[in-house]
């Protein structure tokens, strides 16, 4: 079998232009959504993680304000920003590059961003709503990729989903998001014994555990929706993800290429939760 390609650029491509359609049809004197992106120190891969978020948030109309701030900035001072940019109506979004640096606890700033300016979805309360299967602010990187399966018009109802992690980033939310498509759902992680036969049962496998080779691709269950999240290198520096590609793509029915696939879609995710942002601000969408 020859997997067909879940492309994230073209989705992402198509979520994009909606929302840039929405800022040109703002009435005179009104204004677009804002981001504030807060960036600590000069790690390489969260500037350019940022650099990219920014420029799509300029591309499609959004005001994208950017802070770039050292790496020795106190965590009072850090929250007495994000509580400045929560009183201001000219910032509807809130995005904290993670990680921070070692003396800053993550989830004390990630708490401190008001509910209702969480682009990233990481706040206690948004977590929440959607364990009640009533999201508002939704994680971008599953979120993305429930966007993509519904882009797809792929069938998830009753099918067994494996997760391989169990972040708070990626492996719980995604979990989450299944059950509410009523998949049948595990989780594997760093603990779990025996990861591939797990993947061997999954009629959807979503790898999110960084470890190049961890899996098996010749024990993928054929037909199945393959879903690879991670960012890897190869010994030739290549990006690649956690599976190998070429021998996954000949078992699976659907699988997402690297890069290309989990990526573009979390940062049109991202854009879209500014835009429920702005609207929640707006009233336009009940709380």
């Amino acid at each position: 079998m020859n997997a067909s390609l879940l492309d994230g650029k073209v989705v992402a491509n198509h979520i994009l232009a909606e929302l840039k359609q929405f800022v040109l049809d703002l009435k005179p004197g009104e204004k677009p959504p804002g981001l504030a992106v807060i960036l600590l120190g000069n790690h390489d891969a969260s500037k350019l993680y940022v650099q990219g978020k920014r420029r799509i948030s300029a591309e499609i109309g959004f005001n994208s304000v950017a802070y770039d701030l050292p790496s020795s900035l106190t965590e009072e001072e850090l929250i007495s920003l994000i509580n400045r940019l929560n009183e201001t109506h000219e910032v509807n979004g809130i995005l904290v590059q993670l990680p921070l640096p070692a003396h800053i606890n993550n989830q004390v700033i990630l708490e401190t961003i008001h509910p209702t300016k969480d682009v990233d979805g990481f706040h206690p309360y948004n977590v929440g709503r959607l364990v009640q299967k009533k999201p508002i602010l939704r994680s971008c990187t599953p979120a993305g990729i429930m966007n993509l399966f519904h882009y797809y018009q792929l069938p998830l109802s009753g099918k067994h989903a494996v997760i391989l992690g169990a972040s708070n980033i990626v492996g719980r939310p995604m979990a989450l998001e299944l059950l509410m498509a009523g998949c049948t759902v595990t989780v594997c992680h760093s603990a779990s014994i025996d990861i591939n036969h797990h993947v061997s049962d999954a009629d959807i496998l979503v790898t999110a555990m960084g470890v190049r080779g961890i899996v098996d691709s010749s024990r993928i269950k054929e037909g199945a929706i393959v879903v690879d999240v991670a960012m890897n290198r190869d010994e030739n520096g290549k990006l690649c993800g956690d599976l190998d590609f070429n021998q996954a793509a000949q078992r699976a029915a659907w699988i997402t290429p690297v890069p290309g696939g989990v990526g573009p879609m979390t940062i049109a995710t991202l854009m879209q939760n500014t835009l429920r942002c702005y609207q929640l601000q707006q009233e336009i969408l009940p709380q």
